[in-house]
C-alpha cells in the first residue's frame, strides 16, 4: 500500500523563506524519501511472504499489527465522541481494509511498480475532479496515456484481473484520502487513525482467518507480517508526522507523486522485477501527471489568499 494518513489533511506551514530555510527543509524532506522507501519496501517484503499466507492472511497479519502498535502509542480516548464520530471512523476503517485488501491482491498477480501507477489515478482523479480546472484535463490525458502504455495498449502485458485490484485500490484510496480528512478535523493527533486501524484489522480478521487459517499462526509468519506492518504503516506514518512540522503541504504532495518510482525500485531490488523501457516511460508520465496535478491545486490555493492589489 502507497497511501498515508498524512497525504489526506497535512498541516498547512508557511512557505519556506531565505536560503537558511531552504536548507533546512533538506531534513524533513528526506524524512519524506524515507517514509515513502520504508512503504514501498515494505511492500515488497509483504509479495515475499505472499506464498506462506496469501494476499487476505498478509493484509490480516499487517492491520492486525499496525493497531496494536498504534493503540498502544496513541491510547485514544473512547468516550465522549458522537454517533457522526464513530461513524467516520467506521468509514474511515472499512476504506483502508478494502484499500489494503485490494491492493495486495493486485501485487500478488501485477509487478509492484505497475501495480502503484495503476492504484495512484484513484487520488490523481480526485484532485483533478476537485480541481475542475481546464489544464487538469491535460494531467488526466497525460496520466491516462501512461496508464496505456503501461498496459502495452491493451494490458496484454499484465494480468486484466491484478489491473482490476490496482484501480480498485485506487478507488478506495480517493476514498481513504476523504475520510482521513474528515477523521483528522475529528480526533485530536492521531487518535481517529488508531481506531479506524483497529476497525479495518477487525472487519479484515474473519477474511484472513477463511483464507490463511492456521498459516497465521505460523511464528515466522508472523515475524515477518509485523515486518510489513512496521515498514509500511507505523515507521513511515511517523517520519511523515515529524516531516510535516517544517515541511510545506506543497512539497509533501509533490513527494508523494514519486510513489510509483519508488515502488519500481523496490521491486527491481527485492523482486528482481525489471521493468522495460515502455513501463518505465508510463510510469514517468503519471508521476509528470501527478506532480502537474498537485502544482495546480496548489497554485489556485496560493492565488485565492492573496490579497489584490491596492488601486
Amino acid at each position: 500500500m502507497t497511501a498515508t494518513p498524512s497525504t489526506a489533511n497535512p498541516p498547512q506551514v508557511a512557505p519556506a523563506q531565505g536560503h537558511h530555510h531552504r536548507l533546512g527543509s533538506l531534513g524533513p524532506v528526506g524524512l519524506v524519501l524515507a517514509g515513502g522507501v520504508s512503504v514501498q519496501f515494505g511492500g515488497a517484503l509483504a509479495v515475499t511472504l505472499m506464498p506462506r499466507a496469501g494476499a487476505p492472511g498478509v493484509v490480516t497479519i499487517r492491520l492486525l499489527a499496525a493497531a496494536v502498535v498504534l493503540l498502544l502509542v496513541c491510547r485514544p480516548r473512547l468516550r465522549g465522541h458522537s454517533r457522526t464520530d464513530w461513524g467516520t471512523v467506521l468509514a474511515f476503517g472499512v476504506a483502508m481494509g478494502a484499500m489494503n485488501g485490494l491492493f495486495y491482491e493486485a501485487v500478488a498477480r501485477i509487478p509492484l511498480g505497475p501495480a502503484v501507477t495503476l492504484e495512484v489515478l484513484g487520488p490523481l482523479a480526485l484532485s483533478v475532479l476537485a480541481s475542475r480546472r481546464a489544464i487538469n484535463a491535460v494531467w488526466a490525458g497525460l496520466a491516462l496515456f501512461g496508464v496505456f502504455l503501461l498496459g502495452g495498449g491493451g494490458f496484454s502485458n499484465l494480468d486484466p484481473i491484478g489491473v482490476a485490484f490496482a484501480l480498485g485500490a485506487g478507488a478506495m484510496w480517493a476514498i481513504y484520502i476523504l475520510f482521513s480528512a474528515r477523521t483528522g478535523r475529528r480526533f485530536p493527533q492521531a487518535d481517529g487513525l488508531a481506531l479506524a486501524m483497529a476497525v479495518a484489522a477487525l472487519l479484515f480478521l474473519p477474511v484472513g482467518m477463511a483464507s490463511a487459517g492456521t498459516r497465521l499462526l505460523n511464528p515466522t509468519t508472523i515475524a515477518l507480517g509485523s515486518a510489513v506492518a512496521v515498514l509500511s504503516s507505523v515507521l513511515p506514518y511517523t517520519l511523515e508526522l515529524l516531516a510535516l512540522r517544517r515541511l510545506p503541504a506543497s512539497t509533501f504532495a509533490i513527494l508523494m507523486s514519486l510513489e510509483p518510482a519508488l515502488a519500481a525500485t523496490a521491486g527491481f531490488l527485492v523482486l528482481g522485477q525489471s521493468l522495460s523501457p515502455t513501463e518505465a516511460a508510463a510510469i514517468a508520465l503519471v508521476i509528470a501527471a501527478s506532480i502537474g496535478a498537485v502544482r495546480t491545486q496548489v497554485g489556485r490555493g496560493r492565488a485565492r489568499v492573496e490579497p489584490a492589489p491596492e488601486a
